[in-house]
């Protein structure tokens, strides 16, 4: 080893000595905390554009990290196997990005483009953490530290000795989904530079969209330079153009550490001031560290876990720390931001409390498809303030544009995937007592969205047309025909499977009408959610997908993916009737042919790991060729495990599901991780609620919500309460004899009393106490299976 690389690897090391000191502790140092288990690095080789995070808060405006790859959502941003860093930008978001800077030193070549500036690294010399992020820029011989507060990016370089010293801001940049279409920077003093970044519009976000900056240094510069269309400029004070950037040298060739910090916001650079002012007003680069993984700690906590080995705590948390992410604030600090669903860019302002403080976030956020398995259930129980957030959130879309949305980027409209997929979680939120929110106009949104006009008259990235979603077909021939006869250019014009979704969000939609008496409306969203049985094929034995006349289609091929249904095939989404298990079961001729057509498909499933797609060696490949009877991998499966509880099989559950979670949810390393499209912490919170072993088939969506039991892999689980929601302290989920073959069910036990059944009520578990399981290695296919006492479905209630 070179004297250079061992200096290097003693940096690193007493730079990690140094940095868990100041973060964790001291009693910390000794047991682990919750923040100290998170494996950022987790399937890092495999980043979506918006997946990797490092420097960051809980859902932060400013998610600051290296960006290997940098063109398309996919390939992008921080990729582990690549060995260059190209810079560092502060917004990874779904359809959202921008400000890439990165420390040089020696000859200048930031005008050449990022494939000629970017630095080699060595992961050896790089420590990742729960809000901080350091690594050795080995082309330039300088150490780079990063963390955040939730809207400034904070930089700690240490450059070398007996070289120029430079930082760059590249405002002509490739970023993910988006290039720079224009950009603007001025001087201001001897230590700041404020200005902006327009980003081009997407397929997705269909308006370029303004990202603001101010950046100071602790450290005079100077001179600010420029550099346009591959040649240097002289000095100047501002620049503005396309295809360029700007860049601020340091004096002398001394080694020296200049830290930076980079303040953003959607509205103006007095704003990002205004942020930068509120948030970081000092130079303390590891008190914000030590601030940054202890109020990781704090979210994370919320959930206490014992047993298990470290490696499943670690990723236990680091799929809580997923589920915490991607989807991103894009309101400042005083309640400010860009609506931008009309013709120009508009502020907007975010109501204020009595203490002048914005009652709630606006948010960024691909969309809620698949959520009402997820998200629905993890934050509506552990972080319902964040919940109330995003009601309140969609609510203010909804005043801006006239629509609750379905993934809202910087203030557009983006239409992502299909239907009112806002509705389950607008509805579940408030079903379990979370309603901190204009009530009436969530259901005068979520009504509108359900009916021509609405969301659910546009398939994915519809933004001018009216017509891919099939809505008025859907109403009044009771499904969406497949092909679509109407030409348009949406993404997901698939009949069946947006019949399928559309009768579910009706389900949703009529439990919310029954909740506030109105019975007309109750009355015709329920009948529509009985939609689904005109796409189920008796004698194919599948959902199949109809044409227009009413036929079924032909060649049919039930686990051809993309024909007809959603990102999924026919076997996955015949399964697609969440609100009424019960009369699926009825069209498939009873609970036993169900549940033994549903166990064939696990049985056929397993040889591929339940999956039909996998990252490896840094490449998205196939399985099976897409076409699988089940996929783990991506929404439409998700809650099929769970399915054999309905069934009265509840072994089958317990199998099947710690199965899954064994295979797909339990790598810690960079290579392997969700196995498909994580999507923003939907994969992160299945994975968590896997490991829990609760579960909502119907999304919390009943009058009347209630959990289903699944396999915990740990010993025991406690979930802290919130009591401005909720009025139990704790709940606890104890398991006995557990182990991966002890993952059986024998009884369990509820708030001292026998439980016999496979649910129970939200609003039992709310008032806390503590659930009881006893495992075993051997089924007992006497407890859950009593026919009178499964889970329920829309065909066995009553109201």
């Amino acid at each position: 080893m070179n004297i250079k690389k061992v200096k290097n690897y003693i940096k690193i090391m007493l730079l990690a000595i140094v940095v868990s000191a100041s973060i964790i502790p001291a009693k910390a140092q000794q047991e682990k905390q919750p923040a100290d288990l998170v494996y950022p690095l987790l399937d890092a080789a495999n980043s979506r554009w918006f997946y990797f995070s490092s420097a960051t808060r809980p859902f932060g405006m400013v998610n600051l990290s290296p960006d290997m790859g940098v063109g398309g959502a996919w390939d992008s941003g921080y990729r582990y196997n690549r060995d260059t860093i190209n810079f560092f930008s502060h917004i990874h978001a779904w359809q959202l990005s921008g400000i890439p800077v990165l420390p040089v030193t020696g000859d200048f070549k930031g005008h050449l483009g990022a494939e000629k500036y970017g630095s080699r690294y060595s992961h050896e010399n790089e420590v990742v953490k729960a809000g901080y992020h350091s690594v050795d820029l080995e082309t330039y011989d300088i150490k780079a530290e990063l963390t955040a507060t939730t809207r400034v990016g904070f930089h700690r370089y240490t450059y070398p000795e007996g070289k120029e010293k430079y930082l760059l801001l590249d405002l002509g940049a490739m970023l993910g989904p988006s290039g720079t279409e224009k950009g603007y920077a001025k001087q201001v003093g001897k230590n700041e530079i404020a200005g902006y970044a327009l980003m081009e519009a997407t397929r997705r976000r269909p308006k370029a969209t303004y990202v603001y900056y101010s950046i100071k240094f602790d450290t005079p510069f100077e001179a600010m330079r420029a550099w346009q269309n591959g040649k240097l400029l002289d000095k100047t004070k501002k620049f503005e153009g396309s295809n360029g950037g700007v860049y601020v040298n340091f004096k002398g060739k001394e080694g020296q550490t200049v830290q930076m910090k980079v303040a953003i916001s959607y509205v103006s650079t007095e704003q990002a001031r205004l942020n930068m002012l509120s948030e970081l007003p000092h130079w303390d680069f590891d008190k914000v560290a030590a601030d940054a993984f202890n109020e990781w700690n704090s979210w994370l906590g919320r959930i206490e876990i014992a047993g298990g080995t470290e490696k499943q705590q670690s990723r236990f948390y680091t799929d809580l720390w997923h589920a915490l992410q991607g989807r991103r604030i894009i309101s400042d600090f005083n309640g400010k931001y860009s609506d931008m669903t009309g013709e120009s860019p508009r502020v907007g302002q975010i109501p204020l409390d009595a203490n002048g403080k914005p009652k709630f976030n606006h948010y960024n956020s691909d969309s809620f498809w698949g959520a009402q398995w997820t998200i629905n259930t993890l934050w509506h129980l552990v972080y319902p303030e964040v919940s109330e957030g995003f009601v309140n959130s969609m609510l203010k879309m909804y005043d801006d544009g006239g629509l609750i949305p379905r993934g809202p980027s910087g203030g557009n409209y983006t239409y992502v995937m299909t239907g009112a997929s806002s509705t389950p979680f607008i509805v579940s939120a408030y079903m379990k007592g979370i309603r901190g929110f204009d009530i009436d106009k969530a259901y005068e949104g979520m009504r509108k969205n359900a009916l021509p006009g609405g969301i659910m008259g546009r398939a994915g990235y519809e933004h001018n047309t009216e017509l891919g979603g099939g809505l008025t077909y859907y109403i009044n021939n009771g499904y969406v025909p497949f092909p679509n006869p109407d030409k348009n250019n949406a993404f997901h014009n698939e009949g069946a499977g947006q019949t399928l979704e559309y009768a579910y969000q009706d389900w949703c939609l009529s439990q919310m009408a029954k909740a506030l008496g109105k019975n007309e409306d109750a009355s015709l969203f329920s009948n529509r959610a009985k939609n689904y049985q005109n796409v189920w094929d008796n004698s194919s034995g599948w959902m199949r997908p109809k044409e227009f006349d009413g036929s079924w289609i032909e060649p049919f091929n039930p686990i051809l993916s993309h024909h007809g249904f959603v990102e999924s095939t026919a076997t996955q989404s015949t399964w697609f009737v969440p609100h009424d298990m019960q009369g699926l079961f009825d069209l498939m001729g009873g609970n036993e042919k169900a549940a033994l057509k549903l166990n064939q498909q696990f049985q056929i499933s397993n040889s591929h790991d339940f999956i039909s797609k996998s990252f490896k060696s840094d490449k998205f490949v196939s399985r099976a060729l897409h076409n699988t009877y089940l996929n783990y991998g991506n929404q439409p499966s998700m809650q099929v495990g769970f399915i054999f509880n309905y069934a009265g099989k509840p072994w089958l559950t317990q199998y099947w599901t710690r199965e899954v979670t064994e295979r797909i949810y339990s790598h810690l390393d960079p290579q392997n991780g969700y196995n498909g499209d994580e999507d923003q912490g939907l994969m992160g919170s299945l994975s968590v609620l896997l490991k829990m072993g609760l579960f909502e088939m119907r999304g919390g969506a009943a009058l009347r919500p209630s959990y289903e039991i699944g396999s915990p892999i740990f010993d025991k689980i406690t979930i802290k309460l919130d009591k401005e929601f909720f009025p139990g302290g704790e709940f606890i989920i104890e398991t006995k004899n557990n182990s991966s073959q002890n993952r059986y069910i024998q009884s369990a036990n509820l708030n001292g009393n026998v439980l016999d059944k496979t649910w129970f009520y939200h609003d039992e578990l709310i008032k806390g106490g503590k659930l009881i399981l006893n495992m075993g290695q051997e089924p007992n296919k006497s407890w859950g299976s009593d026919p009178n006492k499964l889970p329920k479905s829309m065909s066995t209630e009553s109201n």
